[in-house]
């Protein structure tokens, strides 16, 4: 088995040099193999110039590609594994072009595994965590409100209120995406991200006060973690967070990127994240900071039955920015636990079962500056 790890780029290796120093062979791929060797040269021994007819050769059954490559390239190189018959891990969301590979996959015997990183990834963990832990409670007709909020943000703020540590043209057009999600029982569906900025008290050691917005389909998720139908659902958002004030300071932003539409617009849209990346990136070294927090509360006769919260501030140290660990760390630890056969054949999303779950957050909360699990209820 060789473990093939595509793309080096700023999210990537943390987890690739814990790979590196594993049993298992990697044969690194990247566009530009002299960057690769930049990044890991003193580690890996195979570092080749990726294309995808040349990766389709190289590729043995059992082996396992790892595509640290833009999401909408995901698929393809999934359907390269499943006719090599090779395990696949990415750290994305599953699109309906990887769902629909369920059959080929379990056909062929090998795992697509996706929804491995930060988010969705650890947040993933985290919600099943939570919703496995209520159920001990749980009563038919409980009033069920389920929150999770992740961004990345300046460990040092700025005036701009964020820095970019991945593509400013994603970030932007994120802006541009309408999400669904509810709250207090009702569907709430918002063009924009500003349109539905809350405040968001977090309980950290030293407590902030975030600004949160929902994005995608959070509703998509309310199955998958396996929230019961006999639930009342109150509130159910998967969202972004920001530092407190950066809704004003994009307010221009958001002004113009309201008034974008057609193949100007994209052009548009471009020349703003060129721009953003040469005022606004992380510089070489700079520390970042990640949050994450992700709560089940439920209600039960007017009373409060249940309200537990997990609890997570990473900042960027020695072994790479925070947002570099918290994402291929997990993909490391997916590509380890398709090694081990731990994932079944047919599409995978992160592991909901408690030993995976309490295992990954160990390894989690290494890498955390701090994390915890937060009882509401037994606060004074």
């Amino acid at each position: 088995m060789t473990i093939h790890w595509v793309g080096t780029g700023l999210s990537a290796i943390p987890g690739l040099r814990r790979l590196l120093t594993g049993k298992t062979p990697v044969v690194v791929w990247n566009r530009t193999v002299e960057k690769a060797r930049a990044a890991v040269g003193d580690l890996a021994q195979d570092i080749r110039a990726y294309d995808p007819q040349a990766l389709t050769e190289a590729l043995a059954a059992g082996d396992v590609v790892v595509s640290m490559l833009p999401a909408d390239q995901h698929p393809a190189l999934a359907r390269i594994c499943v006719e090599k018959r090779a395990h696949f891990v990415s750290s994305s969301y599953i699109s309906p072009e990887m769902a629909a590979l369920e059959a080929a996959a379990e056909d062929a015997g090998v795992a697509l595994v996706n929804e491995v990183g930060l988010d969705p990834g650890i947040d993933h963990l985290m919600a099943h965590e939570l919703v496995a832990d209520y159920r001990q409670v749980a009563q038919k007709g409980d009033a069920v409100s389920f929150t999770s909020y992740c961004g990345g943000i300046p460990r040092h703020p700025n005036p701009f209120r964020y820095k970019f540590s991945w593509s400013p043209l994603g970030v932007l057009r994120a802006l541009r995406s309408p999400s669904k999600s509810i709250r207090d029982g009702a569907e709430r569906v918002v063009d924009r991200p500003w349109h539905a900025i809350d405040p968001y008290d977090a309980p950290l050691p030293v407590p902030e006060r975030f600004e949160v917005y929902p994005n995608r389909d959070s509703t998509a998720f309310i199955d998958p973690y396996g929230f019961d139908r006999e639930w009342t659902l109150r509130d159910f958002v998967r969202g972004t967070i920001r530092l407190k004030g950066w809704s004003e300071a994009w307010s221009e932003v958001f002004a113009e990127v309201e008034g974008l539409t057609g193949p100007e617009g994209d052009v548009r849209l471009r020349e703003m994240a060129e721009g953003f990346w040469d005022a606004h990136a992380y510089a070489e070294g700079e520390p970042d900071r990640v949050v994450l927090f992700v709560r089940l509360a439920a209600e039960r006769d007017g009373a409060r039955v249940y309200d537990r919260e997990w609890v997570l501030d990473a900042q960027g140290n020695d072994r790479g920015t925070a947002m570099a660990q918290l994402v291929s760390i997990p993909v490391a630890l997916a590509v380890e636990a398709v090694l081990r056969g731990d994932f079944a054949p047919g599409v995978h999303a992160a592991p909901s079962a408690p030993e995976a779950i309490a295992g990954w957050l160990v390894e989690v909360g290494e890498i955390a500056d701090h994390m915890a699990k937060v009882d509401h209820l037994s606060k004074p």
